[in-house]
């Protein structure tokens, strides 16, 4: 979640008729099958990129050059082991934990209540990321000034907010260690009416992402310099693009 990526994100606080131009923030790792080092290159706009150019090849290449994420088999996130201070938790060490702790953390995340923002980070980010609660905080309630609310508070009364994680590009920055991790997430996010009806305006197709490392015993957010700029930015995520297949975005999907 780093401010030299914030994004300007649309979202209708429908039931107070307030449209909201607020900035979200964003926090990243490549496909479990593809763990090891990112593309370094700047992320293209989000035109639908062409399909690779494939000279003669081997079937087995034939079909990775046509693979796309929504043909690939589908990371299943694992199931929580329990719930505290607002969040999921209780994930495994390996490569599939950090994915299941980002985007369970990402579609729980209280993005408009600083409170529980507050209480949600203190939980989740290394203790030796100082000042980083704090700076996510302000965020969250610069962010509520924007759309007219007072600085600190919960969501408004009779919305509802949901966040839906669709595919991820997961990478390890310590190599085959995997003990520190950035998880690239494209997601949807809605709003609804205390009647029911839908958001007229959601949050499509946005893509942010988190560093993750191992500390006592679970994945906790990071943003240790020496990790930091070894970020990677990837290819834009369509889920039938061969290119964003060979960029290591795989869809994703909650465990039964």
């Amino acid at each position: 979640m780093d401010d030299s990526k914030t994004r300007k994100a649309r979202l209708m606080l429908t039931g107070l008729g307030i449209l909201v131009v607020g900035v979200l923030v964003g926090g990243g790792m490549t496909a479990v099958t593809m763990l090891g080092g990112g593309d370094d290159d700047p992320r293209p706009g989000r035109s639908s990129p062409a399909s690779a150019t494939v000279g003669p090849s081997t079937p087995a290449e034939s079909r990775q050059a046509t693979m796309t994420p929504d043909k690939a088999r589908k990371l299943v996130v694992e199931k929580p082991t329990n719930q505290k201070d607002g969040l999921s938790n209780g994930f495994s060490e390996g490569p599939v934990g950090a994915i299941s702790t980002a985007v369970h953390f990402w579609e729980e995340y209280a993005f408009l209540d600083d409170r529980k923002a507050r209480q949600q980070l203190e939980a989740i980010v290394s203790p030796d990321a100082e000042g980083y609660v704090d700076e996510k905080v302000s965020e969250v309630r610069k962010l509520r000034e924007t759309v007219g609310l007072a600085p600190s508070g919960g969501t408004p009364a009779g919305i509802t907010f949901s966040t839906a994680v669709n595919a991820v590009r997961a990478t390890s920055l310590t190599g085959t260690e995997g003990k520190v991790v950035q998880v690239w997430m494209n997601y949807d996010r809605y709003a609804t009416r205390a009647d029911g009806s839908p958001d007229d305006a959601p949050l499509k197709d946005e893509d942010t992402d988190l560093l993750l490392k191992w500390r006592d015993g679970a994945w906790k957010i990071t943003n240790d310099p020496e990790y930091w700029q070894k970020r990677s930015f990837p290819r834009a995520y369509f889920p039938d693009s061969n290119v964003s297949w060979a960029d290591g975005w795989q869809q994703v999907r909650h465990a039964d």
